[in-house]
């Protein structure tokens, strides 16, 4: 699906190009987001991924991963019935929908990269998407955000007098998108269009005559994390100690109204998500080593070890983002977007689609920044308080940058055949548009 897609947006964009007179911009654009795609895109997330791949080293090493899969284990069970209850990829994929439902960019794409590669550790078929990679993938593209953080920081920057108002909009309209991008990708892998071939088993690898057979048997996984030193009385202690500053921290946060004119009062709801947004980071970075170090974890060398992955993924996915950023830089720059809404505006007007939302709304699955900008323009156009920006606001909390997503992630663990993964994306973002818009016309009204 993803050849067709890549194809389309490199052949139309020339052919729009050359009839719009957009042939050089096409030819800049071409050269402009290859060295977008290294210099300000891989490049920065090397840091990134390093930091977060070692603390999800010491996380796994100490047992962190394993306890948290484990309580979540009847619904991810459910979720990827292909993957084994004690496998480390259960726990990666919970901190990565996690982070993403708190809205931590910077964490959530780390996390998500090292569930892939567990993943394709059970993944029989290398460069062939699996089942629950399509699933997981469908996840990320629509996953639920509790507080669009991004939106409403562009809302109050723009003197809205509730920037907030949008939040229940978009709880609803992005439950709805990763709902059906679920839905979708649960029904896909049952069809028999994308029905893997059944792989050959593999012949018994061999056993060293210092191992038994019999001692291989029932092997968890997680063999690392089940010989741990056991935590001591001083070590709950210490930790309940630092639970208690963090509860703290949150309370103080909490109940720390802003002064009089100082900015928006938000809603219990809100305060609390914004005091776990900001908090979870600091308390993720601390208490992933300490916990480690009380079980006996050698710290500085397990995330040493951990955040090497950082730079050999970066390096990874460069030819995989030079590819699609490319094509949709080259698309925008012919003018694609622009025709796209010409031709749709008329159709779209006539069932009660505001027009003036179609440019973000096709853009988004292509280009979270382009997309940003839209729907800043927007606000500055129509007020922060408008039906049109309270919309914009609501599509663009409860949808991704599903191209994006795709290309990174499956880039990643090296997947060229995505199967349905990209139909779940686009089904999850056109629910999520749809959605926003009849739950913004009920909730603001028309005016």
């Amino acid at each position: 699906m993803l050849n067709y897609v890549w194809l389309g947006l490199i052949v139309f964009a020339v052919l729009i190009g050359g009839w719009e007179g957009h042939l050089k911009e096409v030819a800049d654009q071409s050269f402009e987001m290859a060295e977008y795609a290294v210099v300000k895109t891989a490049f920065p997330l090397i840091g990134i991924m390093a930091f977060w791949l070692g603390l999800m080293r010491l996380a796994e090493r100490g047992g962190l991963v394993t306890v948290l899969a484990r309580v979540l284990r009847p619904v991810l069970c459910w979720l990827f019935p292909e993957v084994p209850a004690e496998h480390p990829a259960m726990g990666s994929m919970v901190m990565n929908i996690a982070a993403n439902m708190l809205g931590l960019g910077n964490a959530a794409t780390p996390l998500g990269l090292r569930a892939m590669k567990d993943l394709e550790s059970l993944n029989l078929r290398p460069g062939t998407a699996t089942n629950a990679m399509c699933t997981f993938l469908a996840i990320n593209t629509s996953s639920v955000q509790i507080v669009p953080v991004t939106t409403m920081a562009i809302l109050a920057a723009n003197n809205s007098i509730n920037p907030s108002a949008i939040v229940g909009t978009s709880l609803i309209a992005t439950a709805c998108a990763c709902s059906s991008g679920v839905l979708t990708a649960r029904l896909f892998a049952k069809s028999p269009f994308f029905k893997l071939p059944p792989v050959a088993a593999a012949p018994p690898a061999p056993v060293s005559k210092d191992e038994p057979a019999a001692a291989n048997v029932g092997k968890s996984p997680l063999k690392e994390s089940t010989e741990l030193k056991p935590l001591r009385w001083w070590g709950v202690m210490i930790l309940a100690a630092f639970f208690l500053f963090f509860a703290g921290l949150f309370l103080h946060l909490f109940f720390s109204a802003p002064a009089a004119g100082a900015g928006p009062v938000h809603s219990p709801f809100v305060r609390v998500v914004d005091g776990v947004s900001l908090l979870l980071i600091p308390f993720l970075i601390a208490v992933f080593p300490l916990y480690a170090t009380l079980r006996g974890i050698k710290v500085y060398e397990e995330f040493v070890d951990g955040a090497k992955e950082g730079f050999d993924v970066a390096i990874r996915i460069i030819p995989y983002l030079v590819a699609m950023l490319c094509a949709i830089g080259i698309f925008r720059a012919a003018g694609g977007i622009e025709l796209l809404s010409k031709w749709l505006s008329q159709v779209l007007h006539l069932v009660g689609f505001p027009t003036e939302l179609l440019p973000m709304v096709l853009m988004r699955p292509l280009s979270g920044v382009g997309t940003l900008g839209m729907f800043t323009e927007l606000v500055k156009q129509f007020g922060p308080d408008s039906i049109i920006a309270r919309t914009a606001g609501t599509i663009y909390g409860s949808t991704e940058t599903t191209f994006y997503v795709l290309v990174v992630y499956f880039g990643s663990v090296a997947v060229k055949r995505t199967r349905y993964a990209v139909i779940a994306g686009l089904t999850a973002d056109t629910v999520g548009v749809i959605v926003s818009i009849i739950v913004c016309r009920a909730v603001f009204g028309l005016s």
